[in-house]
């Protein structure tokens, strides 16, 4: 992926990789040792845009560094999330076999890739945030408008615009139209032609076929924060700190913000679902946060307000042969 950023952005990565390589050689000879299951891991947060994800993915990068493993942000050219057939085998390349950067997080605006294809033993875990998709469609088009309170000064590319979401839907603009709300399955369904075919029946199935079986966990923006905790119950070599930290620190310095974001009116919101593309979009939001709710309720308990992470529920017993 080297190739693919600009010559200053690619001597800075080059360097920093080389410091990395060359900081375990001095360590030792890690490069030979075969790495026990926890530090052979490798996560990828394929995340969709406008999903909160800078948000979650700040709270790894403040996380690495205490437990001890390595974030990389996949940057590809013009956030193009369809990756070429020859850059799609080094990726899995590098993933698979870059031990100094186990265990890793990757993130970027990806989509989904099938390791299995590539003949991968060990595949990586693949993790995801969705939103609800009229959400997520509003906030990008303010986003490409007037930015937002983490790069505040960065022009964008649809700066100058004054009109507003209403507006667009009401004139019929290609900034709002229905099809910009196909995002979402195809970033699950992954890099096949009809993933990307606007409304494929096909590509919601294959996504959500994805989800359930490809991915260890995708939760939705409106609940991120059972998200997190639900992480670190259950992948603590990366996440270990990560809910005190969202609930202390992060739902005010990590949460990105959209600036000049004006809700839509509810007429324009009824416009928007008769377009078959939000039903099929909506559909498979719903069914995301009703798998996301389902593993949460055997996960978690209330009280008092607060929800806590039930502790091991499963014992072995009966184990035979006896010992002497």
């Amino acid at each position: 992926m080297l190739n693919q950023l600009s010559h200053p952005e690619r001597a800075i990565a080059r360097h920093e990789v080389r410091e990395i390589e060359q900081r375990h050689t001095m360590d030792g000879p890690r490069q030979e040792a075969v790495l026990d299951e926890e530090e052979d891991m490798v996560i990828i947060y394929n995340r969709v845009p406008k999903t909160a994800s800078t948000s979650f993915t700040n709270i790894a990068y403040d996380l690495c560094a205490k437990n001890k493993y390595h974030v990389l942000h996949i940057n590809t050219t013009k956030n193009n999330p369809v990756m070429s057939l020859q850059d799609q085998v080094r990726f899995v390349k590098n993933i698979t076999s870059w031990k100094e950067m186990k265990p890793g997080f990757y993130h970027g605006h990806v989509s989904y890739l099938d390791f299995a294809k590539f003949g991968v033993k060990k595949k990586p875990i693949y993790i995801n945030v969705i939103r609800d998709p009229i959400e997520r469609l509003v906030s990008y088009y303010y986003f490409l408008r007037f930015g937002d309170d983490y790069r505040p000064g960065l022009r964008r590319r649809k700066q100058g615009d004054k009109k507003t979401f209403d507006e667009c839907v009401a004139e019929g603009g290609s900034d709002c139209a229905p099809e910009k709300l196909w995002l979402q399955i195809p970033f699950f369904c992954g890099h096949s032609s009809e993933c990307w075919n606007v409304g494929s029946r096909w590509a919601m199935d294959q996504a959500k076929y994805n989800l359930i079986n490809e991915y260890f966990l995708v939760g939705v923006t409106e609940e991120l924060e059972d998200f997190i905790m639900l992480l670190e119950a259950a992948l603590p070599r990366f996440f270990r700190g990560a809910t005190e930290l969202y609930r202390t620190v992060g739902k005010k310095s990590h949460l990105r913000k959209t600036t000049e974001k004006k809700l839509p009116t509810k007429q324009t919101i009824a416009k928007l679902q008769q377009s078959d593309i939000w039903k099929m979009e909506n559909e498979f939001y719903e069914f995301a946060l009703e798998q996301f709710q389902f593993i949460r309720a055997h996960a978690v308990r209330e009280k008092d307000g607060d929800l806590y992470i039930l502790a091991q529920n499963f014992f072995y017993e009966k184990i035979y042969p006896k010992s002497n």
